[in-house]
């Protein structure tokens, strides 16, 4: 029953009346589609205007369908925005692995950030929705802090393995030097959707002195 594809809890739409206290477990082809479904209509609409109206259209699932395993809409952008965070830093953590010096580190983090804003900016615009939503809603803001708490505790653990790897020397313990990494992708991220015709290159060398100061003998 718990999985996202479950026909009968389709089938008859949960009732609708049955709305999720909290969200189910959930997983396969169909938890795919809602999420990249809530994930454009927030890009689109913002988290106001992304209803499950819209979401199960999109997707092609039943609006009860969601109401099951979400609740609500804030409860399913959290899980859009963990899933994806969740992807990207294995998907970091897998080239981090193959890095051979602190510059071939930094250079691959560096990349990540200006392919992120270049080919998926819409997954910047999540994180900041929610964002904004966790402050006005405090179940939402306690997703959102325990979401951030474990990105920056698997970052923090990629630094740690790369300095006992002889990899980077850090000047500040693993999880500090994560949190600034973080802060300065957040910031650049939120600059360079703001003005997509500009040229960033000195501004992210810049970024990248900076970097290395922190990671580096």
């Amino acid at each position: 029953m718990g999985a996202l594809d479950a026909t009968a809890v389709e089938a008859d739409d949960v009732g609708e009346a049955g709305t999720a206290t909290a969200t189910r477990s959930l997983s396969g082809e169909k938890a795919k589609r809602i999420v990249d479904a809530m994930r454009a209509s927030v890009a689109q609409r913002g988290t106001a205007g992304s209803t499950f109206d819209h979401v199960s259209r999109e997707a092609g699932v039943s609006r009860g369908l969601l109401h099951y395993y979400f609740g609500t809409k804030e409860q399913l952008l959290v899980e859009a925005v963990r899933r994806d965070c969740e992807l990207r830093l294995e998907r970091l953590e897998r080239q981090l692995s193959a890095a051979a010096t602190a510059d071939d580190f930094i250079d691959l983090m560096a990349q990540n950030l200006q392919d992120t804003v270049r080919e998926d900016p819409d997954f910047v615009t999540l994180v900041f929705e929610l964002f904004t939503l966790s402050r006005r809603n405090e179940d939402i803001a306690a997703e959102y802090a325990g979401l951030m708490r474990r990105t920056r505790e698997q970052v923090a653990a990629m630094l740690a393995l790369a300095q006992r790897e002889g990899v980077l020397h850090l000047h500040a313990d693993a999880e500090s030097v994560a949190e600034v990494l973080f802060a300065i992708g957040d910031g650049f991220a939120l600059r360079m959707l703001s003005e997509p015709e500009r040229d960033f290159g000195s501004t992210i060398d810049a970024g990248i002195t900076c970097v290395r100061a922190l990671l580096t003998d």
